[in-house]
């Protein structure tokens, strides 16, 4: 059957239509592949607030396999903790809400089972391809693999990858409106005798999304036969100097409401219960992050590390990009983070007398206990270490994906915005970088903030002056569906009680000798007057508290820039936080001491000025 662009789906994707100011309570979950998290949002003195939370094992799986028992039960504790009944006899959500008990709306996202998975293919591999892939990231997906002509494969090849897969659907892109369609004939043809078979079996056909040239439908069409659900969308690249992501996104989330969430164990049954569609975990971060960054006017940057996979979010001018480092993470793919980034890289992060031998062998325990958590301060050294390389592995990797249009002189989505530089060239920026917000257990559950800080500072290297944030519970998903409903909730949530602020990174861009000043600073506000010079190589933390504002004004040495230009004073609105305000004068890029010792004790002095002298 084929579903063209103009098709209603076969469930309602539209959000709720419910008055907005009517919606006082609100229920969320997030179904994790091993954590159900839910949260009660509700209207307090005229402002919506995070009031309770709960959480619960996923029970997608054997034995339960439905994911509804999951639900239950992390709503059942937050509505013990709220002294609020949510669910009722027969185990279903109560709405509309009342004096003590129920709520206005319940919306849920999931990347349980795996979350959703996706194979893309696409002419070329570093124009369409890459554009499908970027469809596919920014809806959530984990991209399996990529199919292209010159993806240096034989067809053969391609056709026993495309048989092996299993993915939940297919994107293909190939070819701009008005041109050849051999190509992207071709690739159709090597994905239809293929026969991909979808991860959850043969009951359902596989999900096959067209996005490519329009005078190709028709071929297309006749390529695929019944056994596959074909859908009909808009161009991804209607002209070589265009990117049109949306509609490919929006087929996506469609797709996998229906097709995909409809045969996981349970699902049928949560689908039912939610007043907005299931959104796949990622593509909701993605969505709240965006919200965030468009209200605000700012360039965002968000990462969420976990066991197997590092999540990098970005928001430049408009533009959103998402990337999954598959073999990034802290637990499952510990191995693959220190292959990639090489033990010496690590080791120069540990304040401690370690060596690569010891270092090796704590890889190799937690490669044989990946869930566990470090119990002793060596060993929560050596983890935090390991994190700093998966975050600048991941960001660089997302640096590298986030590109100007190849090829051309391009105009990027939101905006008429046109980009002036070359083609190919990163659009991720750390200058104009104006928030870094982070995510996931390494990070999230440190013992102390300053330590967040400190990884996210070392990782991502931020220039100018940026403000450091975490997500405090991991809300940013329910407020990214939330998003879709009631966004005026999910951004006084997201600001009063997701965001916890460390504080703001001031760190201009530039090199120098040790010892010989780097920038001078004046930061004044109500009850405050700090001045004083930074010597490059050197840190400095300020203890300014949270929610105070202040004026920061920066005159940086020649050689140096911290946002207005070589050795030009700057001047900005700084906040402070729970951490304070790091004056970071290593400058950018940063580099380490190359002998051991002189590098550990770089460290453990960066490590003093930012109150964690204790861990040295």
């Amino acid at each position: 059957m084929i579903t063209p662009e103009s098709t209603t789906p076969a469930h309602d994707s539209s959000p709720v239509t419910l008055d907005p100011s009517l919606i006082n309570v609100i229920l969320a979950t997030d179904c994790g592949s091993t954590t159900t998290k839910a949260i009660l949002i509700e209207k307090v003195d005229g402002e919506y607030r995070q009031t309770f939370r709960g959480e619960a094992p996923t029970t997608v799986e054997e034995p339960a396999a439905d994911v509804t028992m999951g639900v239950v039960n992390s709503v059942t504790e937050v509505g013990e903790l709220a002294g609020r009944r949510l669910i009722d006899d027969d185990g279903q959500i109560i709405r509309p809400a009342t004096d003590g008990q129920g709520c206005d709306i319940y919306i849920s996202t999931s990347s349980a089972g795996g979350g959703l998975q996706m194979m893309v293919a696409g002419v070329v591999r570093e124009m369409t391809a890459a554009s499908a892939k970027r469809a596919a990231l920014g809806a959530g997906a984990i991209v399996m693999d990529t199919i292209a002509t010159n993806d240096k494969r034989l067809p053969h090849e391609q056709i026993q990858r495309i048989r092996e897969l299993r993915p939940d659907m297919i994107l293909i892109s190939g070819g701009t409106d008005g041109g050849t369609t051999q190509h992207v004939v071709q690739i159709a043809e090597m994905v239809a005798p293929a026969k991909p078979q979808p991860r959850f079996g043969s009951e359902y056909r596989m999900p096959v999304i067209y996005a490519g040239n329009v005078d190709a439908r028709e071929v297309i069409t006749d390529t695929f036969d019944d056994s596959v659900e074909l859908s009909l969308v808009e161009n991804l690249r209607p002209t070589m100097e265009q990117e049109h992501l949306a509609p490919a996104r929006d087929a996506i989330h469609d797709l996998f409401l229906e097709h995909v969430m409809a045969h996981a164990p349970g699902y049928d049954k949560l689908i039912s219960w939610t007043d907005a569609p299931i959104m796949p975990t990622p593509g909701a971060v993605g969505n709240i992050l965006q919200q965030i960054a468009e209200q605000r006017g700012v360039n965002a940057v968000g990462v969420d590390i976990g066991g197997a996979t590092t999540d990098v979010f970005s928001v430049f001018e408009g533009t959103f990009n998402r990337t999954v480092s598959a073999n990034l993470g802290m637990s499952y793919s510990i191995s693959n983070v220190c292959a990639e980034a090489k033990l010496p890289n690590i080791l120069r992060w540990v304040p401690l007398d370690m060596d690569e031998r010891e270092l090796r062998n704590r890889v190799k325990n937690k490669m044989i206990r990946p869930t566990t958590i470090p119990q002793t301060l060596e060993s929560l050294l050596f983890e935090q270490a390991v994190a700093r390389e998966a975050l600048r592995l991941a960001y660089e990797q997302h640096k590298d994906f986030a590109t100007t249009l190849k090829g051309v002189q391009q105009q990027r989505t939101v905006g008429d915005t046109f980009s002036q530089q070359s083609s190919g060239q990163t659009i991720v920026n750390n200058m104009t970088l104006d928030l870094l917000v982070a995510s996931g257990g390494v990070l999230s559950h440190a013992p102390r903030m300053s330590q967040t800080a400190a990884m996210l500072v070392d990782a991502f290297q931020p220039e100018g002056i940026t403000t450091l944030a975490k997500d405090s519970i991991f809300m940013m998903p329910h407020l990214g569906v939330l998003a879709q409903v009631q966004p005026e909730a999910a951004v006084q949530v997201f600001e009063r009680d997701c965001l916890v602020y460390l504080g703001t990174c001031i760190a201009p861009a530039g090199i120098g000798k040790p010892g010989k000043p780097c920038f001078s600073y004046r930061i004044t506000g109500e009850g405050i007057d700090e001045s004083g010079e930074v010597e490059f190589g050197t840190m400095q933390l300020l203890k300014i508290a949270d929610g105070v504002t202040a004026r920061a004004v920066i005159d940086p040495n020649k050689g140096f820039d911290a946002g207005g230009g070589d050795g030009k004073s700057f001047e900005q609105e700084i906040r402070g936080g729970t951490v304070g305000v790091i004056l970071d004068g290593r400058g950018r890029p940063l580099e380490l001491p190359a002998e051991r010792d002189a590098c550990r004790r770089a460290v453990v002095a960066w490590n003093r000025a930012q109150s964690l002298a204790e861990l040295n």
